[in-house]
């Protein structure tokens, strides 16, 4: 289910901060590492790297957002005679994480990286995913090394993974790579990024799989203090998230092969469901041509235009209910992530998701023609809950986060109109929830039928920072 993004640049008013301090005990986020994680992340760091295969002469480079430490990938493109060659360097967590230690059963709790404005609450200690695990500019660091080879048109022609040592040549920001390539400059990597990335853009929409094109807020200096903006991503986000889409099938098929794994599953929307986001569209004037499906009408849509951008907020009803599946043996009943396309595993973001660790242990093992260790076999079967409980934790943090923003840029407008879209109307209470322009809010709205995707006048009601809560009336 997509969800709400806030990016914080620059400084935080210290109001914001002790407001962010809040929502963490509100939500029992966990505190510092015990002692007996920091000494063995300590030890762990300091230790010498395992024999492995020598790839550091992979010009390999991260893509990343500005600031970034915890480098989970890395990636160097290349073409084949026949296609492409994507070399993926995923952190090697398991080459610093000892099962049953003090950092697994920490990280075991923890679940996942929590990210608020202003920080983190990290899922190793930072000597780690900051350090000695990540995938840092000139520093050789050991990797679960992936190979997909590519056919001309972008399809998978081959796979494999193994450990290897690598070293990053660049850490590259987004803003950088696209650059380069809107101004011809690129080379490398960067200049085959964006033909990979449209040729599995493509083959994402003939499987039916869905990217939601939905801006993220950010936080920006204004008049005032702080204003929020709604941001575009980038055809470069895009195109990176396509070689960590491919990897993560690429895995799936791996464990679905060797009948052991852990999957990332969606089931497909119902056909009630679907009908009524049909008449959603019917009702906006959004085009749905016969034959097509949901995917093909999103990746034509603009979410700049009022309707179009109340469409993508109420169709997200299609993408509920994503979960992961663990199995040891026959296949799950249900195996693919409909949001995909296809089978989907999480692999490329060890630093950060704890399913990936173990996920990608299965896949080394699986590769190797070796078994899966005990270990990694033993917790399977608990992942699939355990993530499902920390990652609600995560989405109620990430909005109580972009609840408290919005309401602390807007607490000296009450009583201001604003222009806004309707993007939901309720039918119990006949209000819903407006999307304004300026500054960039997602609120509830009062009123008798509000006009689904039409522009309105609506009037601040409430904005209070310390509630979290905003609200607006029909002016």
């Amino acid at each position: 289910m997509p969800h709400t993004t806030i990016r914080v640049p620059g400084d935080l008013d210290p109001r914001l901060i002790d407001g962010f301090e809040r929502i963490g005990q509100e939500f029992d986020l966990p505190g510092p590492f015990p002692e007996a994680a920091l000494a063995e992340a300590a030890r762990m760091a300091a230790g010498p790297l395992s024999p492995r295969e020598d790839r550091t002469d992979l010009p390999l480079v991260t893509i990343d957002p500005p600031g970034s430490l915890d480098l989970d990938q890395a990636m160097h493109l290349e073409r084949r005679p026949d296609g492409y060659r994507v070399w993926y360097a995923i952190a090697d967590v398991g080459a610093f994480v000892r099962p049953g230690g003090a950092i697994d059963a920490e990280a075991r709790r923890r679940g996942e990286t929590i990210y608020m404005p202003g920080g983190r609450v990290p899922l190793h200690p930072t000597i780690l995913s900051e350090g000695a695990a990540s995938l840092l500019p000139g520093e050789t660091r050991p990797a679960a090394l992936w190979r997909v080879d590519l056919d001309e048109e972008g399809g998978i022609a081959g796979v494999d993974v193994t450990r290897a040592l690598v070293r990053s040549r660049e850490r590259l920001d987004h803003d950088y790579a696209q650059a380069a390539v809107d101004t011809g400059t690129a080379h490398g990597t960067l200049r085959l990024l964006p033909v990979i990335g449209e040729l599995r853009l493509a083959l994402e929409r003939e499987r039916g799989g869905v990217t939601l094109p939905i801006p993220e807020q950010e936080i920006v200096p204004g008049a005032d203090g702080h204003q929020v903006e709604y941001r575009t991503p980038l055809p470069v986000e895009a195109w990176n998230a396509q070689i960590s889409l491919l990897t993560g099938m690429a895995a799936a098929t791996l464990m679905l092969d060797a009948e052991i794994g852990v999957l990332r599953v969606l089931p497909p929307a119902s056909q009630q469901r679907i009908e009524r986001v049909r008449r959603v569209a019917a009702a906006l004037g959004v085009p749905w041509p016969t034959g097509a499906g949901y995917g093909e009408v999103v990746h034509a849509l603009d979410p700049k235009l009022p309707a179009h951008a109340a469409f993508l907020h109420e169709s997200t009803v299609l993408l509920r209910g994503a979960g992961y599946t663990a199995f040891d043996g026959a296949p799950p009943s249900l195996a693919v992530h409909a949001a995909v396309g296809g089978p989907y595993a999480h692999v490329t973001a060890p630093l950060r998701r704890l399913a990936d660790r173990y996920a990608t242990e299965v896949c080394l093992a699986v590769a190797a023609g070796e078994p899966v260790p005990d270990p990694v076999h033993d917790a399977l079967a608990g992942l699939p809950e355990a993530m499902a409980v920390t990652g609600r934790r995560a989405n109620a943090v990430e909005r109580a986060c972009v609840d408290l923003v919005e309401a602390f840029v807007l607490r000296r407008r009450i009583g201001h109109d604003f222009d806004a879209v309707v993007i939901d109307a309720h039918e119990h209470d006949g209000g819903g929830q407006v999307q304004l322009a300026e500054p960039a809010v997602i609120a509830h709205c009062a009123g008798d039928r509000l006009p689904l995707g039409e522009q309105v006048r609506v009037r601040l009601a409430k904005a209070d920072p310390a509630t979290r809560e905003v609200r607006f009336t029909l002016a």
